[in-house]
């Protein structure tokens, strides 16, 4: 008996989260190596079904880098990455454009399926319009062509709207199509933070292997909780934000701007850590707000 009060308990303690986020839209996004993890990948998707059903409004967008490195090994197709980015030839856009919708988002719509889900398959190539980007030569400062790499500019919210409004979950392939209806291959992060930044988002959640932002990434033990918007840009001149998390966090900082009101960053390796980060007071990664100073 004392166990089924403890479980009455704790719904009894969510409740208050579940009434403020009925009909809250929250943009998630999958990817890392938890999502190489079926177990681990299931248990995300149950968190993200859960939320479905308490009456939030959640959408996905993933990632799929490892099953996409592995498919062009296995074609033999050379991979080459450029700043941390992929240079996409036409060879390796239309492998992107295979495993993305035919492995990963096939496999966790079924996933979603299998758990009573609603899932709603939707393709970056018509909903997201794109253009190319380049980047710099870290020596010379020249311009360097990533081939068929794209940054996001526009996002048909009436196309997602439609989806949400039929209490469905849309799973979002990162892909974007030009004006020229060349397929581009888009940073899923950034795929994410457009999104939800133009449907304007309660909350933009990334789940990945690792905890949050650290002060010292050897040292999970420095995590930081909360980061205020007016500090990001001082903690890159500090150092402590490098790497692949500045362009994550500054394209955070930009959906803030735009309307959402918190990005999380947690770890989708630790069991229900969606959940805990969104229906607990202390959650459990790093929460990046609006809040002054």
């Amino acid at each position: 008996m004392e166990k089924l009060i403890e479980k009455a308990a704790v719904l009894i303690e969510a409740l208050p989260y579940i009434q403020s986020f009925r009909d809250s839209l929250v943009v998630v996004k999958f990817g890392g190596s938890a999502m190489e993890d079926p177990a681990i990948t299931r248990s995300v998707l149950r968190d993200i079904v859960f939320m479905e059903c308490v009456g939030m409004k959640p959408l996905v967008v993933h990632g799929g880098g490892k099953a996409i490195t592995a498919e062009l090994s296995r074609r033999s197709v050379p991979t080459r990455f450029v700043n941390g980015l992929r240079y996409t030839c036409e060879r390796t856009v239309a492998v992107v454009d295979e495993v993305l919708h035919d492995t990963v988002n096939a496999t966790l719509v079924q996933m979603m399926r299998e758990l009573d889900g609603r899932p709603f398959p939707l393709s970056g190539k018509d909903i997201l319009r794109g253009e190319k980007v380049t980047t710099q030569d870290r020596e010379t400062g020249a311009e360097v062509d990533l081939g068929f790499v794209g940054k996001v500019v526009n996002v048909d919210t009436e196309q997602i709207r439609w989806v949400l409004n039929r209490s469905d979950v849309p799973v979002i392939t990162p892909l974007a199509r030009s004006m020229d209806g060349q397929v581009l291959n888009v940073n899923a992060d950034m795929v994410a933070c457009e999104v939800a930044a133009q449907l304007r988002a309660r909350k933009l959640v990334f789940l990945s292997d690792v905890p949050g932002v650290l002060r010292d990434p050897a040292d999970e033990s420095t995590l930081i909780s909360t980061i205020r918007r007016s500090e990001i840009d001082g903690l890159v001149r500090e150092g402590v934000l490098s790497g692949g998390m500045v362009p994550k966090l500054r394209s955070a900082a930009d959906a803030i701007d735009a309307g959402v009101s918190q990005v999380h960053m947690i770890d989708g390796r630790i069991r229900h850590s969606l959940l805990l980060e969104v229906f607990t007071d202390r959650g459990i990664g790093t929460q990046i707000t609006a809040a002054p100073e």
